[in-house]
């Protein structure tokens, strides 16, 4: 794509479960303009229709065939949030659900899923500035992205995150279970025959283990200001 056609700049932002990608990608978005697209969460929107029609995540002829009954689309609220959309009902919260994340790894491993979703989320990064957070977007939703970062941290580090994130939100969850669940959907996502997880030959790592929340937002837009002479 020449300079001339390439109106939009994009931001890559993979990694596992649990490293913070959803609330850094948000948090710079916001700082910089730019429009922040959670991938994970139209996964799980689908892993959310999957559960709510009784279906096994892991028969793809099945799934397939809900797939042209979902009209999944997206929204932002005051704060920034992005909301999802279910056929017109705001889905946000059932899908953060934890027995949701499981669920999303399975039916984001079928090829009929993942290209039911390509063009929407290739769409948006053609249409504005974006900070895309997901699996596999450095390596197969935008291959050409301007920035890729890989950011991650130790399945412990992961676990404690989530069990405080519950605990705060009221539906606390055995710290154990967590672990297990984040390592459990780390080989899933790592081991799956389509757009595998896995950091882009050219993205930059980046651990957050050692850092606070803050302390990973800045080094997030650094590296991102950085990259883009912004």
């Amino acid at each position: 794509m020449s300079s001339e056609e390439k109106k939009y700049v994009s931001v890559a932002l993979d990694g596992p479960s649990g490293a913070g990608k959803s609330s850094i990608a948000r948090s710079v978005a916001q700082e910089l303009g730019f429009l922040y697209v959670d991938t994970g969460a139209i996964y799980r929107t689908v892993a959310y229709c999957v559960r709510q029609k009784g279906v096994d995540p892991k028969d793809a002829q099945a799934v397939a065939a809900l797939l042209p009954e979902m009209v999944i689309t997206m929204g932002y609220d005051g704060a920034g949030l992005q909301r999802m959309y279910l056929n017109g009902e705001d889905v946000t919260k059932e899908i953060r659900l934890p027995e949701i994340s499981m669920c999303a790894s399975q039916v984001s491993e079928i090829p009929a899923v993942r290209d039911f979703l390509l063009d929407m989320q290739r769409d948006m990064a053609k249409k504005h500035n974006v900070i895309m957070d997901g699996r596999d977007i450095a390596t197969v939703v935008l291959p050409d992205a301007d920035v890729k970062i890989y950011l991650t941290a130790s399945a412990e580090e992961r676990a404690k995150r989530r069990h405080r994130e519950l605990r705060e939100q009221g539906t606390p969850v055995d710290y154990g279970v967590i672990l297990v669940e984040i390592e459990e959907r780390d080989y899933n996502d790592t081991h799956r025959a389509t757009a595998p997880l896995k950091r882009a030959a050219d993205a930059v790592r980046l651990d957050t283990s050692e850092l606070n929340f803050e302390q990973s937002r800045q080094e997030v837009l650094r590296l991102v200001r950085e990259q883009l002479s912004l």
